[in-house]
């Protein structure tokens, strides 16, 4: 029974996590691509400090990895947001109840705490620059608060941009 609790929590805490999807062309070879840029007009919903957040995140992470940036790119990156806004999960509880001679009654109730949350769902795409392809795409899902600041922001998109590059260039076999 303790095992299958054990199991059961393990289950729940990972479905929790923030999620990255990730789809790709199976044809490509990936260690051709050398060089990127992002795309000249990138529509991303997202306000341009974000943007700009996102694109440093992306080039520290490719810089370290030995990828340039170039304005006659191998790859094109594109991203894109949808967001909505919703209350936190988190919630304090509160129950009254009481009993006596076989018989209960009881009145439980959740207060939300945290504020408001940022439902975010982040697409980033990978672009073959010569052929105008989609070669590689990664898909993202998270939150952040919906009051938080620059720093916490920052924060958010370096995190997320290292979730979704980790998964760059797909393991082939």
């Amino acid at each position: 029974m303790k095992l299958q609790l054990a199991i059961l929590a393990a289950i729940v805490l990972m479905s929790c996590g923030a999620a990255v999807g990730v789809d790709y062309d199976k044809t490509t070879d990936f260690s051709q691509y050398s060089t990127y840029d992002f795309y000249p007009t990138i529509d991303s919903g997202l306000n341009e400090l974000d943007n700009k957040r996102i694109m440093a995140a992306t080039d520290s992470i490719l810089s370290s990895r030995g990828f340039i940036r170039s304005e006659a790119p191998q790859l094109l990156i594109n991203f894109y947001a949808s967001e909505y806004i919703s209350n936190s999960r988190n919630t304090i509880g509160i129950g009254v109840g009481g009993g006596g001679s076989n018989v209960g009654v009881g009145v439980s109730g959740g207060i939300p705490i945290g504020g408001r949350v940022i439902n975010q769902q982040l697409t980033v795409d990978f672009i073959d620059a010569v052929n105008d392809d989609l070669v590689w795409q990664a898909v993202y899902e998270g939150e952040l608060k919906e009051k938080a600041g620059p720093a916490q922001k920052e924060a958010y998109y370096a995190n997320t941009m290292a979730k979704i590059l980790k998964k760059y260039p797909p393991k082939t076999k």
